[in-house]
């Protein structure tokens, strides 16, 4: 199983403060393949936006992540329990979940293995969805300059594994029976210039470029759009991508090991 990566912990006020909510049309959907409600699992939970919601549709929620810090800042009510797990390897009983969960961040796991704590933990009927967030867009004149700024200025310093957010999490490793959809949505906010500074800087490759080069390049960024902000609030929209499944069936696994007969 490969490493975990913790690139958050010391920035989780800032993620919590600035990272975009996920819109209702997301869970609606999820929730329209769910077949039971009882129990659901949020992997990688950071400060428990995802938990919070499914924790008004769901009798009891559990949500795990590797961040004391994020766990830390995370949402609080009565039938959520944080723990400190990795996704790929938990401690809770078999066939435990209806749905299990993870936002913006599938792309940090070990895929096969995340692949079959998921088929021991789901119920019968239940379901994993996994989805991300591309880069951000704005208006006509600061897009261009984002998108520099992203793939020229920060692009060295990225962890491999944005590569997939980058593609829309197409042709990742989905290691499910996979729910076929075209399901797409959008993320729609608004920033003032100090919130897209202050979310800039939760930017993993930000902290990266940071510990390499001993500045912060966002803060020239901003000086350079700072004339280019027409108005308080700019509106933002992030594309987003889901992937649904449900466990691979012992036939399909074994004709995708090849090694069963």
């Amino acid at each position: 199983m490969k490493k975990p990566k913790d690139n958050f912990s010391d920035q989780s006020a800032g993620y919590n403060r600035y990272r975009p909510v996920y819109p209702p049309e997301l869970y609606e959907f999820i929730f329209s393949h769910c077949s039971g409600f009882q129990t659901a699992l949020d992997c990688a939970t950071g400060t428990g936006q995802v938990a919070q919601i499914l924790s008004k549709q769901f009798e009891q929620i559990y949500a795990t992540d590797i961040s004391h810090n994020q766990l830390n800042e995370a949402y609080q009510a009565p039938n959520i329990r944080y723990s400190i797990q990795r996704a790929e390897q938990t401690d809770f009983a078999d066939h435990s979940f209806d749905l299990i969960t993870a936002g913006q961040a599938y792309h940090w796991f070990d895929f096969n293995a995340f692949g079959k704590e998921v088929s021991r933990l789901l119920k019968h009927g239940g379901i994993v969805a996994v989805w991300t967030y591309g880069l951000l867009r704005l208006d006509d004149v600061i897009t261009p300059l984002l998108d520099s700024f992203y793939q020229d200025v920060t692009g060295p310093y990225w962890d491999e594994e944005r590569k997939w957010v980058d593609k829309g999490y197409q042709q990742m490793p989905f290691p499910f029976d996979e729910i076929s959809t075209n399901f797409r949505f959008e993320i729609c906010s608004q920033f003032t210039l100090a919130e897209f500074e202050g979310y800039l800087n939760t930017w993993s490759g930000v902290k990266h470029f940071i510990k390499k080069r001993g500045y912060n390049p966002v803060d020239q960024f901003i000086e350079e759009i700072r004339p280019l902000w027409q108005a308080e609030f700019q509106k933002v929209n992030f594309p987003g991508y889901l992937r649904m499944g449900r466990p691979l069936s012992s036939l399909k696994s074994c004709l995708t090991k090849q090694n069963c007969f």
